[in-house]
């Protein structure tokens, strides 16, 4: 009989939760090449650009608010690896979303850029997101949790209000008759319910 490592059997899982986190996170990038290649991206592809971008920064944050209610549900605790790493390709596009919005369709005209920031709720609540989401990317790596502690935790609960704040840009930005912004906002504040200790000690006593 051939017993298992349960060591080795650990670095495995978690080294597959690595590789599937990462190959999720450039998928976006993939799917966009070869639309490109396929059919081009349309009569506007800045707004095509600025469309995918953000539709998938909502996508990985979603995912990455998954990762722990789903570690919970399944006692999979490798997955809690693929967290930071969704956490930083939700940013990505995110950024990738604004950038393609400020160059390619403002070309730099922050006279008009901050207008729409400061007049128009939908940019605000999104550029808002951003801001919030710059600090939790840059203390994101070993050093700045070492450095920062408990108050690591803290500040990174900032992710949960710009989760919020993100779905509120997208359901705000699209036309009411689709059903993704509204199914996304559902999503988000789920995932947020079963963060509730009441509702997490449920959870788990459910999974058991």
């Amino acid at each position: 009989m051939v017993l298992t490592d349960p060591g080795r059997l650990a670095r495995r899982r978690t080294l597959l939760v690595r590789l599937g986190a990462w190959a999720f996170g450039l998928f976006p990038l993939g799917l966009l090449a070869l639309r490109w290649l396929d059919s081009g991206l349309g009569a506007n592809p800045i707004e095509a650009l600025i469309l995918h971008f953000g539709r998938w920064a909502i996508v990985l944050l979603i995912a990455a608010l998954a990762v722990t209610p789903t570690r919970h549900l399944t006692r999979l605790n490798a997955l809690a690896r693929a967290r930071r790493i969704l956490g930083l390709f939700a940013f990505a596009y995110v950024a990738l979303h604004f950038l393609t919005y400020l160059v390619l369709d403002q070309y730099f005209a922050w006279e008009y850029i901050w207008e729409d920031i400061a007049e128009r709720p939908f940019i605000t609540v999104g550029f808002a997101a951003l801001v919030l989401l710059i600090p939790l990317a840059v203390t994101s790596t070993r050093g700045w949790i070492r450095r920062l502690g408990r108050n690591w935790v803290r500040l990174h609960r900032l992710f949960y209000v710009a989760a919020v704040l993100a779905v509120i840009h997208y359901y705000w930005n699209v036309r009411a008759d689709e059903p993704q912004p509204a199914l996304a906002i559902l999503a988000v504040l789920l995932l947020l319910g079963l963060r509730v200790p009441w509702v997490a000690r449920r959870v788990r006593a459910w999974a058991s």
